[in-house]
């Protein structure tokens, strides 16, 4: 028996039957029955405006999905590079089809001197990394001409290559000059993260030996953080990709967007939350606080998940690892104690609130080094994987360009009245 739902116009008393397909009813079959009736939906919170077979995330349940593939086996078995390869292109890559994935990366991830000497360098002493790396990422488009063509598989398949190669080497330029210190260029005998590490820190060493452990941790959350459907930076990049811009332009406007604290900015607030609680003496004061309207419990809740996040738990036993090496964050015993409190109390249950990505990842950055100014922008190196199989996806289907509709809640019409006679 096929699922439907039967709409009923009372005002005219004509009524329509519309199949639910994969979850979801075809908004153009309403448009038969109620004509210029838009649906209000501030925040996009009930509306599908895609079809895609990327990730799949179902919140009730707490489950992460990408192409099929739990998120627990990926991390605990793959690596960022063949997740990349997974979520753009729908399959794990055959061994000679990684081999050739990685080496092509690998030896993209140069950048133009120009974008160095004329972009990265050309910021004030303080600009934030994050705007640094939205323009940049923007600058690209204008290094590579051809990246218009968008319809061309080989060249769509070069600018993908490009532009998870180089995001590492432009996150890791603009770190090193918000604090004055000179470029590194990559290193094509490092894998991925340890690679970025050493564009990262290295000072004077002829080569840069990244910890195992904190590469392996760094790839983990790369993996976590590569996709996550339909989110705000991804609903950007696919708006702007409709348009059929080149896929930096897209990529910056997504990058943009997890600019927002709203958006890349938890992990952020997390730290900060545990840096103002101070103590783990003062963790019920503070949960006491939040109950009473005086300020928000970070790091717990989420738009989508209603259970507990998979990704904070793998996160959580990968920050264990972490702080073998670097020693324990000051701030975790105070982050233990206050989801320990927190899932007790039938306040935060009731209201499904348990810890998502962002509670323990900024513990685990800060502990490896990693300014809070670079929490976001290390979120979006990963995140730029998932972006680009959107962007591929949107060009195959040949999605429309994306035009929403508005409630106008304007003045009616009226005269234009001189200057002075106002």
């Amino acid at each position: 028996m096929t699922e439907s739902v039967t709409i009923t116009d009372n005002r005219t008393g004509e009524s329509i039957e519309i199949p639910i397909v994969d979850g979801g009813i075809d908004a153009g079959s309403w448009k038969k029955l109620l004509g210029n009736i838009w649906f209000a939906d501030p925040g996009f919170t009930q509306t599908a405006a895609t079809e895609s077979a990327i990730t799949e995330l179902d919140g009730e349940a707490g489950v992460l999905r990408y192409r099929g593939y739990p998120i627990e086996q990926l991390a605990e078995k793959s690596t960022y590079l063949e997740v990349a390869f997974l979520l753009i292109y729908g399959e794990l890559p055959t061994p000679q089809q990684y081999e050739d994935w990685t080496h092509a990366i690998t030896y993209h991830t140069f950048i133009h001197e120009n974008v160095r000497k004329r972009t990265l360098e050309g910021f004030h002493h303080d600009a934030h990394p994050m705007g640094m790396l939205v323009s940049t990422v923007a600058a690209l488009s204008t290094f590579y001409p051809e990246a218009k063509d968008i319809h061309v598989e080989e060249i769509r398949n070069k600018q993908i290559v490009r532009a998870i190669a180089k995001m590492p080497t432009l996150a890791a330029g603009a770190h090193r000059s918000s604090v004055g210190m000179p470029f590194v260029y990559p290193d094509n005998t490092l894998d991925f993260t340890s690679n970025f590490l050493s564009m990262m820190w290295k000072i004077a060493e002829p080569h840069y030996e990244a910890d195992p452990v904190l590469s392996r941790a760094l790839d983990v959350l790369f993996i976590l953080h590569a996709d996550h459907e339909q989110n705000c930076g991804t609903t950007a990049m696919r708006v702007i990709g409709s348009s059929h811009a080149d896929p930096y332009s897209a990529l910056a406007g997504a990058t943009a967007a997890l600019y927002g604290p709203r958006h890349g900015g938890a992990n952020e607030a997390v730290i900060k939350m545990l840096t103002e609680i101070g103590h783990i003496d003062n963790v019920a004061d503070y949960v006491k606080s939040v109950k009473e309207g005086k300020g928000r419990l970070q790091g717990f809740g989420h738009r989508v998940y209603k259970n507990y996040d998979p990704r904070a738990k793998i996160i959580k036993e990968t920050a264990d690892k972490v702080f073998e090496v670097t020693g324990k964050n000051p701030l975790l015993d105070i982050a233990l104690k206050l989801e320990e409190v927190a899932l007790a109390d039938d306040y935060f249950v009731s209201r499904k609130l348990y810890p998502n990505v962002d509670f323990y990842s900024g513990l685990i950055y800060q502990a490896m080094r990693f300014p809070i100014e670079m929490f976001t922008v290390l979120f979006a190196i990963p995140r730029t994987a998932g972006w680009l199989a959107h962007w591929r996806e949107l060009v195959l289907q040949d999605q429309k360009i994306a035009r929403p509709r508005q409630l106008y809640t304007g003045s009616g019409p009226r005269d234009y009245v001189g200057i002075y006679q106002r």
